[in-house]
């Protein structure tokens, strides 16, 4: 039960950087980004990862256009604002900074 908490805890602490590292590569719909996240083994839901868009969205890191499809309703395509992508390069220089400490700290732990 503790290890199963910790690793949720990690994965949703890393979920949202991940989301606008994928947003940033460029336009995305949402069933793309969930498989980006899939082949990465951050497995989310539909149900996760709209709330998040939303919440990215309303904080006016995301904007969003609609594209007509061939096959059904028109799609909402992802794509990072300006301020996404100041937002990001914030996280990355975090990321980079967790990712040296965590490494340092666990050191030579399994030699």
């Amino acid at each position: 039960m503790i290890v199963e908490n910790t690793q949720t805890q990690m994965r949703k602490g890393i979920l949202e950087y991940c989301i606008l590292s994928i947003i940033a590569k460029g336009e995305i719909y949402a069933s793309d980004i969930i498989s980006e996240l899939k082949k990465a083994r951050l497995l989310v839901v539909e149900g996760t990862l709209y709330p998040l868009l939303t919440r990215l969205k309303n904080n006016g890191l995301l904007a969003y256009n609609w594209v007509e499809s061939t096959s059904g309703p028109p799609r909402k395509y992802y794509v990072l604002s300006d301020e996404g992508r100041k937002v990001l390069e914030q996280l990355d220089g975090t990321w980079h900074e967790l990712s040296f400490a965590v490494q340092t700290a666990i050191g030579d732990r399994n030699n």
